[in-house]
């Protein structure tokens, strides 16, 4: 059974750091695209980064939404199944739901909150 299980989230003071975990189980992240989402509330759900999976000739690579580029870090640890989301200089426009994705067969985790005060 696939799952996603994300962790980390909480409230933190704008400039701070968080950690987020997104725990995978049933299928190998090693082999899958892997990403990270947010959606703030009343609005809809954006990308905000993805690493790339084994197999694809870019293994590893990683991409990011331009108003996360250079503050936030995506990385996998293939022995644990863990996807992580290093989120640094959070600002209050950062706060929202964070969630987990698999896009392809897609699957999404449950999300984390992620609240940045000012």
């Amino acid at each position: 059974q696939v799952q996603l299980v994300e962790s980390g989230g909480g409230l933190v003071q704008a400039g701070g750091s968080l950690k987020l975990s997104c725990a995978a189980s049933g299928f190998s992240i090693r082999f899958n695209t892997m990403a990270w989402y947010r959606q703030a509330p009343g609005k809809q759900r954006e990308l905000v980064a993805t690493v790339t999976a084994y197999g694809t000739g870019t293994y590893g690579a990683s991409n990011y939404a331009d108003f996360v580029r250079g503050r936030f870090t995506i990385s996998r640890d293939n022995a644990k199944n863990t996807v992580y989301l290093q989120m640094n200089s959070l600002k209050p426009e950062d706060t929202a739901v964070y969630y987990c994705n698999r896009p392809a067969p897609e699957y999404w985790g449950q999300g984390t909150q992620v609240i940045v005060s000012s």
